[in-house]
């Protein structure tokens, strides 16, 4: 029996959960995809396409496992057994805390945990509910296994070292096999081309040992045998695949420079190895492979480039009669690194070709013209943004990246073009497994809303319909699409120096991470996930000030305040609606 009196709580939680799931879209999906796009791997036109299907097949396809663990094991449902409308308000408050916080986190350009806001909501509630007795602080005597890790606040803790600590190992060790097994070779190109098949298989049996071990709308009955086999069969299959059809379209356009292949050549596979010789390219062609680090200095080129700051400070100071100080040093050193962004003879910031386009003068806003131009202004703004060059942009939090980045060494432009269609595949893998993981974080909540409201009971078993995981999923979509180049902007770069295989190596070691997670149903967060292997990658340049400090402090800063932040605001709303005083007129 449908509860029609709390139709208005239903309405306020489709409203909240939407935006919640807006804002998982505008501030954790860059995880997955700033390092791509930040090592020009990808556009981000491209990344988001690319980010959209993967977050709702994720999302769809497998995103109901961990909406129990949110559920459950923070605050027993079983104490609202009497009042299932108390549960269903206070789930109301904790979407609604939760799309707070994120709001605002998203808005000032912070990247936090999704996961923890609406933990940090279903405390909140639970507390001025039930008494903070009787929210689940830590996992009881009789838990045992994985429930010793996963239950209770204890987890969020955890998962502030968990997370980051695994992530930035499994990220360190792909990196360091792929700067002494590949770019720190004699011939880099051809140890990549050995290399190359064997991450693949590799990603590939990480994606579909989520699809076997997380499950969805469909039930896996096999032994722990069969699925180690059909896992690692899997990634052989996918890495024989790759040898056959991408590698030959590799050699022909990386070592032979072939200039006329395209992308739709891949699937002609052997038949390319039999192509003739390569004709010369136009006056005007510009190849395949880009420079990946355009507009990033050297460390040598840096310090030729201040020097000569310095020198031409000096002779102005000369000319002038001043005294050249620390302080003329330091303005010279800032005025050569605005310099550099601005555009200077090293490098000059190419013009970005506009989707929208300039707005149209001299017609009215009703005219066919000026309609199209805000279609494609209401459809396009989210993507038509230069995220490259926005993550350049000085402040307190980015310090002299300039400096920072030239502490990275570079490596061959063609062995890293090799490793960006490996990023491309490993930001698929981390999109899929971020919108299964994450999108129980807004339709968690707002299943049991929705069930009690349906039923008038506290199901027992956890029955996400399908079509909430659609809503969940297509919330995630329009707010990536919308507004997720904002937090794009404060990673990638901003934190160190991406390389398509320094990305490639971020982004797998997250999904390692992320994957063993919902193994264990550990509600970890793919925001803390990106950064520990951001880090733990940096750190593999040997030298740690090649990473933007400040700005990782002030993540984890976002992590440590986003479930208090939260746990308030709904702590508020559920206090204040269930202490308020009732006044009923008297017939």
């Amino acid at each position: 029996m449908v509860l029609v009196q709390y139709d208005y709580l239903f309405a306020v939680g489709v409203i909240f959960a939407f935006l919640d799931a807006w804002n998982i879209g505008a501030n954790d999906v860059a995880n997955s995809w700033a390092t791509s796009v930040a090592s020009r791997s990808l556009t981000l036109l491209q990344a988001m396409i690319g980010a959209s299907i993967m977050e709702f097949a994720g999302a769809l396809g497998v995103g109901s496992r961990v909406a129990d663990t949110i559920r459950t094991k923070i605050v027993s449902p079983d104490l609202y057994n009497g009042s299932p409308e108390v549960l269903m308000l206070g789930m109301v408050c904790a979407v609604t805390a939760s799309s707070i916080w994120l709001t605002f986190a998203t808005r000032i350009g912070l990247p936090v945990s999704t996961t923890h806001s609406i933990m940090g909501g279903v405390i909140g509630m639970g507390i001025a509910s039930v008494g903070a007795t009787k929210v689940t602080w830590v996992a009881p005597s009789s838990a045992s296994g994985t429930d010793v890790i996963n239950t209770g606040v204890v987890s969020v803790f955890l998962a502030w070292i968990i997370a980051p600590g695994l992530s930035g190992i499994f990220a360190s060790i792909i990196f360091l096999i792929t700067k002494y097994g590949v770019m720190l070779r004699k011939n880099p190109v051809m140890k990549a081309f050995a290399l190359v098949p064997v991450y693949f298989g590799f990603t590939a049996s990480l994606l579909v040992m989520l699809l076997l071990w997380k499950g969805g709308g469909y039930t896996i009955n096999l032994e722990d045998n069969i699925l180690a086999a059909v896992i690692v069969c899997s990634g052989i299959g996918w890495a024989l695949i790759i040898a056959i059809f991408l590698m030959p379209w590799l050699w022909r356009v990386v070592v032979k420079e072939d200039w006329q292949l395209r992308w739709y050549h891949i699937p002609l596979g052997p038949l390319l190895l039999r192509r003739g010789e390569v004709p010369p390219p136009p006056a005007n062609f510009q190849g395949a492979i880009r420079n990946f680090y355009e507009g990033h200095l050297t460390k040598e080129e840096l310090e030729a480039k201040r020097a000569a700051a310095l020198a031409r400070n000096d002779i102005e100071a000369a000319g002038s009669h001043e005294i050249v100080t620390e302080a003329n040093i330091a303005d010279a050193i800032f005025k050569s690194s605005k310099q550099s962004d601005a555009g200077s003879d090293e490098f000059v910031v190419p013009e970005k070709k506009s989707l929208i386009g300039p707005k149209p003068e001299g017609v009215p806003w009703y005219s066919g013209e000026m309609l199209f131009w805000y279609l494609k202004k209401a459809l396009f703004n989210g993507v038509d943004q230069d995220v490259v060059n926005m993550q350049r942009k000085k402040d307190i939090l980015s310090g002299d990246l300039e400096e920072k980045h030239a502490r990275a060494a570079h490596y061959d432009n063609k062995a890293e073009f090799m490793y960006s269609f490996l990023q491309i595949m490993t930001a698929c893998t981390a999109s899929f497994t971020h919108g299964a993981n994450d999108v129980s974080n807004a339709i968690g909540p707002f299943a049991t809303i929705y069930q009690i409201w349906q039923t008038e009971e506290i199901p027992k078993k956890p029955d996400v319909p399908i079509w909430i995981l659609a809503f969940g999923g297509a919330a995630i979509v329009v707010g990536l699409w919308t507004y997720g180049y904002h937090i794009m902007a404060n990673l990638g770069n901003r934190l160190t120096l991406n390389s398509p295989s320094r990305g490639f190596s971020m982004e797998l070691g997250s999904a390692v991470t992320i994957i063993l997670a919902t193994r264990l149903k550990l509600p970890v967060s793919t925001t803390q996930c990106i950064t520990g292997a951001i880090v733990g990658v940096g750190l593999c340049n040997g030298d740690w000030r090649a990473l933007n400090w400040r700005m990782i402090g002030w993540i984890y800063g976002g992590w440590i305040l986003t479930l208090p932040c939260a746990g308030i605001i709904s702590g508020c709303l559920m206090g204040f609606i269930v202490n308020a005083p009732s006044w009923r007129l008297t017939p």
